[in-house]
């Protein structure tokens, strides 16, 4: 028996379709925009509406951008010898926030996995092998380390790997996020301590 009207119940199963959003959390979010009344839900779907119109892709990491470049990448305050190759752009926040990165990133957009169907040629690999080879363009400062900072999963570990191998004839110094994070676990997950410890104690990899 249906108890709730029919618009209500397609918000709360929209809402349910967002990733760590359960049934419970979907229809509490759902009263609470019925609750606020048609402004609070007409705010909420005008920034989502704009959400795709307002938002493309770094041409240099492939970070989320409001312009041609990330805030990150137009920075004249970053270390543009130092890159950080993560999976996905919530990576990019999780590290920025412990404050101990000064470097760029590059955003590989996921990350190898075969029973996916997904193999480096649907990442962007090419365009990181680009960056790192192009280090006699003048005015351009050489690239002298890449930070493996994909999850410490097996298809995160996998990807690091064939990475390392494609940038070793590059010359390039190439190290891996320290074991402080655990295996199995998401960067978006992890505290900033924990996130911060291991990215002072990246290795050799």
């Amino acid at each position: 028996m249906r108890i709730v009207p029919t618009s209500v119940e397609t918000v709360i199963t929209e809402l349910g379709k967002l990733p760590g959003i359960g049934p419970r959390t979907a229809e509490r979010l759902a009263f609470y925009l019925l609750k606020g009344g048609a402004p609070r839900s007409a705010d909420l779907a005008r920034a989502v509406d704009g959400l795709h119109a307002g938002v493309r892709s770094c041409r240099v990491c492939r970070n989320f951008a409001e312009a041609e470049l990330c805030l990150v990448c137009d920075s004249a305050d970053r270390d543009r010898a130092l890159i950080a190759v993560v999976e996905e752009p919530f990576d990019v926040v999780a590290i920025e926030k412990t404050g101990l990165f000064h470097g760029l990133y590059h955003v590989l957009g996921g990350v190898i996995s075969p029973i996916d169907g997904v193999g480096p040629e649907q990442l962007e690999v090419a365009s990181l092998l680009t960056r790192v080879a192009a280090v006699d363009t003048p005015g351009q400062p050489a690239v002298t380390e890449i930070i493996l900072a994909t999850n410490p999963s097996l298809e995160g570990e996998s990807t690091a790997m064939y990475i390392r191998r494609e940038l070793e004839p590059l010359g390039v110094k190439v190290t891996r996020l320290a074991r402080g994070l655990p295996v199995g676990g998401d960067l978006e997950y992890a505290d900033q301590i924990t996130l911060g410890r291991a990215l002072e104690g990246r290795q050799a990899f």
